[in-house]
């Protein structure tokens, strides 16, 4: 039997049954009409970022970064708690505007912007964080056209990344960002040409566990924004620290230990260097905000036995959960926190594999798991649900379609 991930804190039962914010699982698909779906708790959303705030030094902004989770009811919850929003393309700035978000908030980053993206940007005033000369040559030149200032920040491609991240977005050759070594210069032609000013984006790494390493990362940011600034002998308005708090997801992972890292960033922007001493700082966090708040529901259509083995055949899969699947850049692929939602708290009974509806053997949500005994037309729960699920999937995958999604809170059955 093979370990199942933590379930994340918030969760209780109700007659057996699991409560998602209070409602029981079973009369949010009868709300929904269908499963699949994704759920997400709005009160857990607002307490994570509750927590942040009293952790974090008072003079560090918070950023939402909208690819983790873009459903537009959720975007407007979060609009109202946060200093501003990050996105990575055009498509995501009409949802950010959509949702309410002022064009000042949000800064764009990402490779390869088409011209129709920067020209977008710029007419709406969005700061665009650049990723190489030719993208800074080409936003000053259709900011001329347009007759206006563009607000202008680098990405800068740090020569260092998190340790034990996920994913390592810095250090050595990548596709993000400009090197190190070359930023100095291309500040001073930013400025001299009249744009706006905005700073830079400093990303080394995500999903990362280790506080330490998140903390030592951080240091290491401020120290590379301060040479970068002296070098240019340039003022910098704003530096965006980045993200990289991660979420426990399998067997074996523990949370980070959040006031360790705001209690160390503390201590480091009391020791600012002058050049340092006016920036704005903020941080970008996109999974540590919404991810745990996320449930992914899906219905049991046949429970089926082969060789002695208990597979749960659903109506969802991989294609809504790509992640949970194993098949998002998962090397071994370890079961995320699942259980049987409408059997919640009982007992394993047995050893049971819960898989999709797709063809192929690729599609399984948990492996091996130890379950209570669960039936037709029982409902299984994929929690770490809210962040890279239902936008970050093959929806499309053998003419299926997406999952509902649904925002809840306290008191309110549905949003959205």
């Amino acid at each position: 039997m093979k370990a199942l991930g933590p379930i994340p804190a918030g969760f209780a039962a109700i007659d057996g049954e699991l409560a998602i914010a209070g409602h029981k699982a079973s009369a949010l698909v009868a709300s929904a009409g269908a499963t699949p779906l994704f759920v997400y708790d709005a009160d857990l959303v607002s307490a994570r970022i509750a927590a942040l705030r009293v952790a974090m030094p008072a003079r560090l902004g918070l950023h939402y970064a909208l690819k983790a989770n873009p459903f537009a009811p959720l975007l407007r919850h979060i609009a109202a708690l946060v200093d501003g929003f990050d996105i990575a393309s055009g498509g995501e700035q009409v949802l950010a505007l959509a949702a309410g978000v002022e064009p000042a908030r949000i800064s764009f980053t990402g490779p390869g912007k088409r011209d129709a993206e920067i020209t977008a940007a710029i007419r709406a005033g969005v700061t665009l964080n650049l990723e190489s000369a030719r993208e800074a040559e080409h936003a000053l030149a259709i900011a001329d056209s347009l007759g206006t200032a563009p607000r202008l920040a680098i990405r800068v491609n740090p020569d260092f990344d998190i340790k034990g991240s996920g994913m390592k977005m810095g250090g050595g050759a990548k596709p993000f960002g400009i090197d190190a070594e070359h930023v100095p210069a291309l500040i001073k032609r930013l400025v001299s040409a009249g744009c706006d000013w905005q700073g830079l984006h400093i990303y080394a790494g995500s999903q990362a566990l280790d506080s330490a390493a998140i903390s030592e990362v951080q240091a290491q940011t401020l120290l590379l924004a301060a040479r970068l600034a002296e070098s240019a002998d340039m003022a910098l308005p704003r530096c965006n620290l980045g993200g990289g708090f991660g979420i426990p997801y399998f067997p074996g992972d523990t949370p980070i230990e959040l006031h360790l890292i705001g209690e160390a960033l503390e201590q480091r922007f009391a020791e600012l260097p002058v050049v340092l001493a006016q920036t704005r700082f903020c941080i970008e966090l996109g999974r540590y905000l919404v991810g745990e708040a996320g449930v992914y529901l899906a219905r049991i259509v046949e429970r089926k036995e082969s060789h002695g083995e208990v597979f749960l055949v659903t109506d969802g899969g991989l294609h809504h959960q790509l992640a949970a699947s194993g098949n998002f850049g998962t090397v071994v692929r370890r079961n995320y926190p699942s259980a049987i939602a409408t059997r919640y708290g009982a007992p394993p009974a047995e050893e049971a594999s819960i898989v999709g509806c797709l063809c192929t053997p690729l599609d399984r949500l948990a492996d091996k798991g130890g379950f209570p005994r669960a039936e037709e037309g029982d409902l299984v729960a994929v929690f770490c649900a809210g962040a890279y699920g239902a936008s970050a999937s093959p929806a499309q995958f053998l003419g299926h379609g997406p999952a509902a999604e649904i925002l809840v809170c306290a008191g309110v059955r549905a949003g959205g």
